[in-house]
């Protein structure tokens, strides 16, 4: 019969963290990121061109779905933020199509050997209504990350008038991620 302090022994090894913390095959990410909306820019979002009044204003192009997605591959590949690889006082970055950024981010998490596994991202914005363009948006985005569609899946809410966006002074976008080593 064993002792309890030998099972005690074995229980913690079994238990124990591993050294060097989490390498496992699957990582998650998270992100956020919100823009203001402003008159005379374009409205880009999911990497595409949404017909509305206004756009949102940001060094690059502001596309608040596309940074919110290199947030949560950036946090799962533990690799900082969007904002550490592409600062907004870099001068390459001003007006730049945010579908470049996504690629870059893309190969800089492969250099740490991972893959994209999934995206799962919600867009909050009351104005335009966004769900007409949801397969266009992931369209795009598959074909930029080289991933199926099927990998993708971005929702569409509002805030039922509340905060600012309700007020339609910005939109903000979540994104989660799954990425997995090769």
């Amino acid at each position: 019969m064993e002792n309890i302090h030998t099972t005690q022994e074995k229980s913690q090894a079994t238990h124990a963290p591993s050294q060097g913390g989490c390498r496992g095959r699957f990582r998650i990410g998270m992100g956020y990121d919100v823009h203001q909306l402003v008159s005379n820019r374009d409205l880009w979002i999911g990497g595409i061109k949404v017909p509305h009044t206004f756009g949102l204003l940001g060094h690059s192009d502001a596309d608040v779905l596309i940074h919110a997605i290199c947030d949560a591959l950036l946090g799962a590949a533990n690799m900082r933020d969007i904002g550490y690889h592409f600062p907004d006082t870099g001068k390459e970055f001003k007006n730049i199509d945010s579908k470049i950024l996504l690629r870059q981010t893309i190969d800089l998490i492969a250099t740490k050997g991972y893959h994209v596994g999934n995206i799962d991202a919600t867009v909050c914005a009351q104005r335009p209504k966004l769900n007409p363009h949801i397969p266009q948006m992931k369209q795009c985005l598959a074909e930029v990350m080289g991933i199926p569609e099927d990998d993708i899946s971005i929702k569409a809410t509002t805030t039922e008038e509340l905060g600012f966006t309700g007020r339609e002074e910005g939109i903000s976008a979540y994104a989660v991620c799954l990425i997995e080593k090769d």
